[in-house]
């Protein structure tokens, strides 16, 4: 009988050798999707490679950010990645707090959330969106380190940037295991209930 070490060594060297990802795909970033007047502004972390490779933001196959936004109402029609330069149709847009693409967000440096948060602040001062949605924890307690301690709650919170308010989001990629689709669409849909009449 084969020790399990030995199994997925055996696999590994099976599959040859990792593949790097090409620097002139990492060098790619991907457009901000903003208008002035947004009832929603979406920021996710940062890029995904498979986003940047066909240049759409939340391209991951198992993403589920397009799909939460048509059932939860905030838009009319089922949208693809195809359709992300579309958002601000509905009054919707998009940008991340990191630019750069990874693979995950374990390779992302303080320095990198810390610059984004100025960018942020300063697209959100200029946009005046309705709202700000992080999609995701990690985004919220990067933009307000002070938060590090308990647990946060989806939805409104107490803090705003650039003077606007703060909704929490799950995030919507395929890894997120924290919450159930279920979860995820109940908290889109609370988000749909804040825009004005």
């Amino acid at each position: 009988m084969m020790k399990p070490s030995a199994t997925l060594a055996t696999r590994a060297m099976a599959r040859g050798p990792a593949k790097k990802t090409p620097k002139s795909l990492l060098a790619k970033r991907l457009p901000d999707h903003i208008r002035p007047g947004l009832l929603v502004l979406f920021v996710g972390i940062n890029p995904g490679l498979r986003s940047v490779a066909i240049g759409r933001h939340f391209a991951g196959h198992s993403n589920r950010f397009w799909k939460l936004l048509f059932e939860s109402q905030l838009v009319s029609e089922p949208l693809t990645c195809q359709d992300d330069w579309r958002l601000p149709d509905w009054g919707l847009g998009l940008t991340n707090i990191v630019q750069r693409p990874s693979e995950g967000i374990d390779v992302l440096k303080p320095s990198e959330y810390a610059a984004g948060r100025k960018r942020l602040a300063a697209r959100v001062q200029r946009y005046q969106p309705h709202v700000v949605a992080l999609l995701g924890v990690t985004i919220y307690r990067r933009l307000f380190p002070e938060q590090k301690t308990g647990g946060i709650s989806l939805g409104l919170q107490d803090k705003v940037l650039a003077g606007r308010p703060v909704f929490v989001l799950p995030n919507p990629s395929g890894r997120n295991a924290h919450y159930s689709y279920r979860a995820m669409l109940a908290s889109f849909q609370a988000l749909k209930c804040l825009e004005p009449d």
